[in-house]
C-alpha cells in the first residue's frame, strides 16, 4: 500500500512518515524542497523511500500510482486545495490534517461530487481535534437520537505548539467562528478586534472530567461544527475551547508566529494531553455527555491520518466527501488508538 504525504518535511509531515513506515506500508515523500525531503525520510529511517518533488500545480502526476494521499502541509486555507484536486486526478483517496473549521466546510461542500466521479473518499480533519472530536459527538448523540443541541468543546490545556499549529490556528481566528442552527451556518460572531469573543447564549463554563470545579470557556472554531451536523440531527451546534487557550491564539500576529519553534520536543509532547469533549441536550431536556482523551496530540495526529488512510484503501467507504464519523465506524477507530474515551446518558 502506497501512502503519499504531502509536506513530508514539515513536523507534522515527518511524524506521520514515520508512522507509515511503522505500519509495514510504503511512503512516498511530497513536497517542494528535494534536500528537505531527503533529511525527512533519513530521519524517519526511509533513506531509500521514493522522493518526489512538486509544485502545487505539478502535484498530480507527483500522486499518481498512489492509493492515498495524508495532506500535512498549511496553513490549509491557502494551500490545501489544490491538493484535494490532485488528489482525486489521480484517483487517491484523501485525508488531511487540517484543523481549520471554514476550509473543511468548503472541501465537504466543495468536492464531493468531483470525489465520487473518481471514486476516491475525500475526509478532511483527521487530527487530535476533528477526528476524535466528530466520533465522540457521533456516539454521544446516538444516546439521544434527536438532540435540540450540542456543544463541541476542547478542553487541553495550553502546551508547546509548532510553528505550523500557529499559523493554522492564526488563520482561523481570522476567519472567524461559525455555529449550525436550523438546517445552516452562520458566523457566531464577527472576527474579533481583541480577545476570544463568547457566542450569545452559549456556555461560559464547562466541567471537566477529571478535575474539580469548572472551565471558563469562549467560542472558537473547531471542526465539529462543520462535521456533526452531516451526520447527527441537531438543531444547533457550537464548539468553544477553554478561554486561557483562546486568548492565546488571539494573540497570534505574524512576527509571534514566526518566532514560534519549528517542532515541539518529544519530551514536551509526551507530557501534554488534549480532550475533547461533546455535550448533546434532547428536546425533551435529556442530556448525553462524551469526551476522548489522550497523551502526545502530534503523535496521536499521525496514527489518525494513516489509520484513517489506511482504512480507506483496505477497507472502503462511499465515494465523496466524508466527515470522519462518516466514513470509518467510531467506536472501533477510537479503540484502534488506544485512547480513553466514555460517553454517559
Amino acid at each position: 500500500m502506497r501512502i503519499a504525504v504531502h509536506g513530508a518535511s514539515g513536523f507534522t509531515g515527518r511524524l506521520t512518515v514515520a508512522e507509515v513506515l511503522r505500519r509495514g506500508l510504503t511512503p512516498v515523500l511530497v513536497g517542494r524542497d528535494e534536500d528537505r525531503l531527503r533529511k525527512a525520510a533519513a530521519e524517519a529511517g526511509a533513506d531509500g523511500a521514493d522522493i518526489r518533488v512538486a509544485s502545487l500545480d505539478e502535484l498530480t502526476g507527483a500522486l499518481r500510482g498512489c492509493d492515498a494521499v495524508i495532506n500535512c502541509a498549511g496553513p490549509f486555507t491557502l494551500l490545501g486545495e489544490p491538493v484535494v484536486r490532485a488528489a482525486i486526478a489521480a484517483g487517491a483517496h484523501y485525508v488531511d490534517t487540517t484543523g481549520e473549521q471554514r476550509y473543511i466546510g468548503r472541501v465537504l461542500d466543495g468536492f464531493w461530487e468531483d470525489a465520487r466521479r473518481a471514486g476516491v473518499s475525500v475526509v478532511p480533519a483527521m487530527a487530535d481535534d476533528g477526528g476524535p472530536g466528530d466520533m465522540i459527538a457521533h456516539l454521544t448523540a446516538a444516546r439521544l437520537g434527536v438532540v435540540d443541541e450540542m456543544v463541541v468543546a476542547d478542553l487541553r490545556h495550553p502546551a508547546g505548539g509548532s510553528r505550523g499549529t500557529a499559523r493554522s490556528m492564526a488563520a482561523v481566528f481570522a476567519e472567524g467562528p461559525l455555529e449550525y442552527e436550523d438546517g445552516a451556518w452562520r458566523t457566531a460572531a464577527p472576527p474579533p478586534d481583541a480577545g476570544p469573543p463568547r457566542a450569545s447564549g452559549g456556555p461560559v463554563s464547562l466541567a471537566v472530567p477529571g478535575e474539580p470545579g469548572q472551565a471558563p470557556v469562549s467560542v472558537f472554531a473547531l471542526p465539529g461544527v462543520v462535521t456533526v451536523p452531516r451526520h447527527v440531527r441537531a438543531r444547533r451546534v457550537r464548539s468553544v475551547i477553554r478561554s486561557e487557550v483562546a486568548a492565546m491564539f488571539s494573540s497570534l500576529t505574524p512576527d509571534v508566529v514566526d518566532a514560534v519553534p519549528e517542532t515541539v520536543d518529544p519530551q514536551t509532547r509526551s507530557a501534554s494531553r488534549w480532550l475533547m469533549l461533546a455535550e448533546a441536550t434532547g428536546p425533551d431536556g435529556r442530556r448525553s455527555r462524551g469526551w476522548v482523551t489522550g497523551s502526545d496530540g502530534y503523535g496521536t495526529t499521525a496514527v489518525i491520518a494513516v489509520e484513517g488512510a489506511r482504512r480507506l484503501v483496505a477497507d472502503g467507504a462511499p465515494a465523496g466527501t466524508l466527515t470522519p464519523a462518516q466514513a470509518f465506524d467510531p467506536e472501533s477507530f477510537l479503540n484502534h488508538l488506544g485512547v480513553t474515551w466514555q460517553v454517559l446518558g
